[in-house]
């Protein structure tokens, strides 16, 4: 399952879209957001890298 993205939490900085090995996240409005979620490997890179805690991996 790919990772949950609080958008109310999101900042924006990106730091998950440059930690993510799959390419899976992408900004959108200066929000993450899961554009490839059949590539998801659920490493947990993402949710480490985000600074604010706004990614969770169901």
């Amino acid at each position: 399952m790919p990772p949950e993205i609080d958008l109310n939490e999101c900042d924006g900085v990106g730091a998950c879209i440059e930690a993510c090995p799959m390419d899976v996240l992408e900004l959108v409005d200066n929000k993450a957001v899961v554009a490839r979620p059949e590539d998801c490997t659920e490493c947990g890179e993402c949710v480490d890298a985000c600074p604010v805690g706004a990614i969770t991996l169901p």
